[in-house]
C-alpha cells in the first residue's frame, strides 16, 4: 500500500496492486505498470525512473478515479531516487537516439512508442479520449502525442528536452516543427488545450520554451509557474524541479498541490465522461 500521507516530504507508492505487463509498440517493448478504472490517463515518469514519488502521483490520479498506465522505458521500477541512479539513468538517456535528447526541431522515436500505449489505453477506456502526462526529460513528450486525436489532456511538466544547452535548445519547443503545427491545428479544430508547469527559477526548463509554446498555442497554452525566487512564499529552494512529485507537500494552500489539484482538474475537464 501507499505510504500515509505526511506534510514535510513527498507523497509515495509503491508497487502493490499494479498490473505489470509488457506492451510492444512502433517495434519497441517496455513494461508497463497500470491500475484504477474509469477514463485513462498515461503518466510517463520522469528521471530516473518509475520511483516512489512518480508512484505518490500515480495513486493520486488512480483515487481521483483514472485508469492509470506508467509506461518504464528507463529505470528500475519502484527504486527510490539517489544521486548516482540519475546521474547512470541520465547518461544511458543523452546517447539513447530514441530519445534525441539534444537535439532540436526532432521527432523523438520513443514518442511513437508511447502514441501507441495511449491509442491502446484509449480503446478500452471510457470518455472521449485519454490524458498525457509528461515530466522533466519526458515533459515535451505528451506534446508529440498530442497529434493524435485520441490525445485530449496533455500535460507538460518542466519539460527539459531538448536539454538547455544554447540558445536554441532553451527555446526549442520539444517538437518537431511538423508536429506543433499539428498541435496547433488541433487548437482550433478539436478545442485542445495543453497544461504546462514549471517552476520559475528551474534552469532545466527555460522561460524562453514557454514564450515559445505562447506564441504558437495561444490561450490554448494554460501555464502555471511557481515562483522559486529567493524569498518565495512557498519555500521552494532555487532548484526546485519537479512540480507534480517531488515539490508536493499534503498541506492545504501549498503551492505545488494546487498545481497537482489543477492538473486533476484540468484531466476531468477533458476527459470525464459525460453525464
Amino acid at each position: 500500500m501507499p505510504e500515509a500521507a505526511t506534510t514535510d516530504a513527498a507523497p509515495t507508492g509503491d508497487l502493490a496492486g499494479w498490473r505489470r505487463a509488457p506492451f510492444t509498440g512502433a517495434g519497441m517493448t517496455y513494461d508497463c505498470f497500470e491500475k484504477g478504472e474509469g477514463p485513462g490517463v498515461v503518466l510517463i515518469p520522469e528521471i530516473p525512473g518509475i520511483t516512489p514519488q512518480v508512484l505518490g502521483l500515480a495513486e493520486h490520479l488512480v483515487d481521483a478515479g483514472f485508469t492509470v498506465v506508467v509506461p518504464s522505458p528507463f529505470g528500475t521500477p519502484g527504486k527510490p531516487m539517489t544521486t548516482g541512479y540519475v546521474l547512470r539513468v541520465i547518461t544511458r538517456l543523452c546517447v539513447a537516439s530514441e530519445f534525441r535528447a539534444f537535439a532540436t526541431n526532432a521527432h523523438r522515436p520513443i514518442t511513437d512508442y508511447l502514441r501507441a500505449v495511449a491509442q491502446d489505453l484509449a480503446a478500452r477506456t471510457p470518455g472521449p479520449g485519454v490524458g498525457v502526462i509528461g515530466m522533466c526529460f519526458t515533459g515535451g513528450f505528451a506534446l508529440a502525442l498530442a497529434v493524435d486525436d485520441v490525445v485530449l489532456a496533455p500535460v507538460l511538466s518542466q519539460p527539459s528536452v531538448p536539454l538547455p544547452l544554447g540558445a536554441a535548445r532553451r527555446r526549442d519547443a520539444g517538437v518537431s516543427a511538423a508536429e506543433l503545427d499539428r498541435v496547433v491545428e488541433r487548437t482550433t479544430t478539436a478545442d485542445l488545450c495543453v497544461l504546462g508547469l514549471r517552476f520559475t527559477e528551474d534552469g532545466a526548463v527555460d522561460k524562453e520554451r514557454f514564450a515559445t509554446l505562447r506564441a504558437r498555442l495561444g490561450d490554448a497554452f494554460e501555464v502555471i509557474e511557481l515562483d522559486s525566487a529567493p524569498g518565495n512564499a512557498g519555500g521552494f529552494a532555487k532548484g526546485a524541479h519537479s512540480v507534480l512529485t517531488a515539490e508536493v507537500r499534503e498541506r492545504p494552500g501549498h503551492p505545488a498541490l494546487a498545481a497537482r489539484e489543477r492538473t486533476v482538474q484540468f484531466l476531468r475537464e477533458r476527459i470525464a465522461v459525460k453525464g
